[in-house]
């Protein structure tokens, strides 16, 4: 019975432990006026009829804080490259030299910027929604342990666990998201 309580908490621990990652992930791809390769993390490219990831036909740098640079690793990429980043209609736009595509990143509007702290909260409202999901999952099994004959205290204390680690997962989703706030509204 103590074993099933466990399990329950830890899946609940691995679910939040989960979602923190998810929404730092999400988080990158949001820019804060600073170029940084993770912006096309999730472009994918047409490569020999399969999508395939920019990061594994070129290499993507920053040349200075506000220039992307990607250098393919076959010249004919260069098109595929261009055309998948004007398809993502991420706000930039290519500029293709022969050899390379530079992307300046343009600085953001005060109106850009509330909009994406807008975006930033919605995602970190969202991780919490999972947060509270996980929470539920290990309060009803805690629960159905107690109408099974576990001690009904220890489930109590059980409960208070849970109730603790979610508190603490939410705190530390507040803490990312309040810096990344900072960041997109640092001018």
């Amino acid at each position: 019975m103590q074993e099933d309580v466990d399990m329950y908490i830890e899946e609940a621990k691995e679910a939040m432990e989960h979602a923190l990652d998810h929404l730092k992930k999400e988080l990158v791809k949001i820019r804060a006026g600073k170029a940084s390769p993770d912006m096309l993390s999730g472009l994918v490219v047409p490569y020999y009829g399969s999508p395939t990831p920019l990061a594994q036909v070129a290499n993507v740098s920053v040349s200075d804080s506000r220039t992307l640079v990607i250098q393919p690793w076959e010249k004919s990429m260069i098109q595929p490259i261009e055309k998948a980043i004007m398809e993502a209609n991420m706000g930039f736009t290519p500029q293709n030299d022969g050899d390379l595509i530079r992307i300046n990143i343009p600085p953001l509007t005060e109106d850009r910027r509330k909009q994406m702290v807008k975006q930033v909260k919605a995602v970190g409202e969202d991780t919490k929604v999972g947060l509270r999901s996980a929470r539920r999952d290990a309060m009803d099994g805690i629960k159905k342990a107690v109408k099974d004959g576990f001690a009904e205290d220890a489930g109590k204390r059980m409960e208070d666990e849970v109730e603790a680690m979610t508190k603490r997962y939410s705190g530390k989703i507040d803490d990312i998201v309040a810096v990344k706030e900072k960041d997109i509204l640092t001018v």
